[in-house]
């Protein structure tokens, strides 16, 4: 008994899984709701367009996952994204080459990155206000692009850009989905298995502790605004090549799926706590959400009210969770 409990005991142990096990509980169970309600559900068809639904949510997810751990927030997700997809859309319909195109844009997203963890680390700034204001100024270069236009079809030329960033399809599943879990891979690692990852943890734990052990608190705190930049730029280029065009207003509500996406699965919005597995379920439940409930023929009012208390309970939950007790319970009367 004791040798079967054991290997239980340190899946429990690992930091956040506890929280990644209740999510994928409740993720089966949403799975099994909608295909009783709608058995076109789980259809081939419907999943195979559900893998691309939870692509974008889960890249966003892993973004805002990056900057809560380390006790922090960015709001200028969507409009990074949003610029990402205008910038490149742009190159390319003036006839760049798609893959200089693909390199310039995520330079500019990680200049963003770079002034948003500056502003933080550096100045000081909430980074409620430090992200505010890059938001507008992200969203403003998006609009300014192409002289505040949608941009034409990116042509032709960037055939082989949209097939690896939207057609292609390896063993089955459609080439975002393998970037996805490539850019997945490689962060995951970087958080769960490098001294990196450990000071993130640490400076959302207790900066100043962090700041004391000799953690360069400055330079963790950028890198994960950097990290968060080029996850939202991927989105992007993912958006341009889905479209066949720029949008203007690609990334709209885009902060709501990043955070959603992360404190559904577990990470903490106080900082300190969370692992990327479980934004990958977090990511999926908002999908499935999104998904189950137009098979379900609910009205998108219904979906947002939904879907927004969630969001709510959840971050609820971690601060009850966090702070061990209940903060609105009454007073004893004396």
């Amino acid at each position: 008994m004791k040798a079967n409990a054991n290997p239980i005991r340190r899946l429990l142990a690992i930091r956040g899984m506890g929280q990644v096990l209740t999510v994928s509980l409740g993720l089966v169970v949403l799975c099994l709701v909608f295909s009783y309600i709608n058995p076109l559900f789980l259809s081939s068809r419907n999943l195979h367009n559900l893998s691309r639904q939870i692509v974008p949510i889960l890249l966003v997810g892993v973004s805002q996952s990056y900057v809560l751990i380390t006790g922090n927030i960015d709001l200028s997700i969507g409009s990074v994204l949003g610029m990402s997809c205008m910038i490149s859309a742009t190159f390319m319909t003036k006839g760049v080459n798609p893959w200089l195109s693909v390199i310039v844009t995520l330079i500019c997203c990680l200049i963003i990155g770079f002034l948003n963890g500056f502003l933080v680390a550096r100045c000081k700034l909430p980074p409620f206000i430090a992200t505010l204001g890059t938001m507008t100024i992200a969203r403003g270069i998006a609009q300014i692009a192409n002289n505040n236009y949608n941009t034409d079809s990116i042509g032709e030329a960037a055939a082989t850009f949209r097939e690896i960033f939207y057609y292609t399809r390896f063993f089955g599943l459609y080439s975002p989905v393998w970037i996805a879990f490539i850019v997945w891979l490689f962060f995951n690692f970087i958080l769960s298995r490098t001294r990196t990852g450990r000071h993130i943890y640490a400076v959302g734990s207790n900066i100043e502790a962090s700041r004391l052990s000799g953690v360069n608190v400055n330079r963790t705190v950028i890198f994960a605004y950097l990290v968060s930049a080029f996850c939202a730029g991927i989105v992007g280029l993912m958006t341009t090549a889905t479209n066949g065009m720029g949008a203007m207003d690609a990334g709209n509500m885009y902060e709501m799926y990043a955070v959603a996406a992360s404190v559904i699965g577990g990470v903490s919005t106080l900082g300190g706590q969370g692992i990327l597995l479980g934004t990958v379920i977090g990511a999926a439940i908002w999908s499935v959400l999104q998904n189950g409930l137009q098979f379900a023929s609910a009205p998108v009012a219904i979906r947002n009210i939904v879907i927004g208390a969630i969001v709510i309970i959840s971050v609820l939950l971690d601060i009850i969770i966090r702070s061990g007790r209940w903060h609105f319970r009454q007073r004893k009367p004396s």
